[in-house]
């Protein structure tokens, strides 16, 4: 078998971090059941990048159990779990990730799962479909899926620019993925990350969280919730006008600069804190990143405006700037739920794994009926994976009464 990871003797510690988070996936292993009967992805190659973690081991042992041929390299160079990474080359998946590769190593991994010419991809961030509408236009693939707002932007960017050559199913945009996910697994992970990092505590401090989507809303709620006083920084006013109604004070970037303690960057976009940021920060700040890719932090001015850099504890590096004031980074600026932590919850991704299973399926059935566009699974998968979760958490779902269904398709009766 063909793969390429940082040490196979880790396979027993990998294997055992992915059964517990598998005990905690009742959806996904509910769909893993079925696919085990029904073999909806029979003779199916389904190349995923995506965080080698021991959520993805279970979504990529339930491809498998549905009949596809799955392999996985990682959508992000620190996001390796190295012993999950062995233990699904023990179970006979080929991994192509070793965490903190370099840029080469990165993309190289990339490349040799698109060298077993998949029919499915799995994305986390669109690297993979990047490449094969540029330098592995070779690959002819029935479509792919999305897991992330980083990649579902860049996406539409794509079919925008009428360069998107493939059907592209957005788990993102599914509301298991996004109003949970998003909200509930950034919201405590990031924070868990740098709790990791540093080991400071939040409460009593200035974090401020630059971005309020579902993902910067689930870091300033979970930091509120352990006493920080929450600053957001928007440039949508919707979203801004939403973070003053939910009780915290909004601030444009460069007045925030100035009393945050604690910065958290959730955009999806670049240099959201550039230089005119760090020259008026005060002195031991920290700089957490909570997107996608790291570009959000202007890390290269940073550096090049620091005369001395250290690492003072594991993910956190000290730069000091030429007026001795010291600015703090966590995880090189990458993710920091996953380059300082664990990543999200597996009750979280049990929800967004099993629409990625469960889009790969759709792929699978409607390969004939499908453009190259961006789809949204079909509400009644997303009403589906709802109802077992509650199910598996003991919770009640009511139902509408006869009279209630008439009311509520009628127009006559009024008051």
């Amino acid at each position: 078998m063909n793969y390429d990871i940082a040490n196979p003797a880790l396979a027993e510690d990998g294997a055992r971090r992915v059964d517990w988070a598998g005990r905690r996936m009742q959806v996904l292993a509910t769909v893993r059941e079925r696919f085990a009967k029904e073999k909806p992805l029979d003779g199916l190659v389904v190349a995923a990048c995506l965080h080698v973690t021991a959520e993805t081991a279970n979504l990529m042992l339930a491809l498998r159990d549905g009949g596809a041929d799955p392999l996985l390299c990682a959508s992000n160079p620190i996001s390796t779990q190295d012993d999950v990474a062995a233990a699904l080359v023990a179970e006979g998946i080929p991994v192509f990730a070793i965490r903190g590769e370099g840029a080469d190593s990165y993309y190289k991994h990339i490349n040799a799962v698109l060298d077993h010419a998949p029919a499915i991809t799995m994305d986390d961030g669109a690297d993979l479909a990047t490449l094969l509408h540029t330098d592995r236009r070779d690959i002819e693939v029935i479509g792919s899926t999305e897991e992330t707002t980083t990649g579902v932007i860049r996406l539409k960017a794509m079919a925008a620019d009428g360069t998107l050559r493939v059907p592209v199913v957005a788990v993102n945009d599914s509301a298991t993925k996004h109003l949970f996910d998003n909200h509930y697994g950034t919201g405590q992970s990031a924070i868990d990350g740098i709790i990791r990092a540093t080991n400071v505590l939040l409460a009593g401090q200035n974090i401020v969280v630059i971005g309020y989507g579902d993902c910067g809303r689930g870091v300033a709620n979970r930091a509120d919730g352990l006493g920080a006083s929450v600053i957001v920084v928007e440039v949508d006013p919707v979203r801004a006008l939403t973070a003053v109604m939910d009780g915290y004070r909004v601030m444009t970037a460069a007045d925030a600069a100035r009393v945050g303690d604690i910065f958290v960057t959730v955009t999806g976009n670049k240099h959201v804190l550039r230089m005119e940021h760090f020259d008026v920060m005060k002195d031991g700040v920290i700089l957490a990143n909570a997107g996608h890719f790291d570009i959000e932090l202007d890390l290269a001015a940073l550096r090049s405006a620091s005369v001395a850099r250290r690492g003072i504890r594991n993910n956190l590096d000290e730069f000091e700037l030429s007026d001795g004031r010291r600015i703090l980074v966590a995880a090189e600026g990458r993710l920091v739920n996953l380059g300082a932590a664990e990543g999200h919850p597996a009750d979280v991704m049990d929800m967004s794994f099993s629409n990625q299973a469960l889009a790969a399926e759709y792929l699978a059935i409607n390969v004939d009926d499908l453009e190259p566009k961006i789809y949204t699974l079909p509400a009644e998968i997303d009403n589906e994976v709802a109802r077992i979760k509650l199910e598996q958490m003991g919770a009640g779902l009511d139902s509408l009464t006869e009279e209630q269904i008439a009311y509520l398709s009628g127009w006559q009766e009024g008051t």
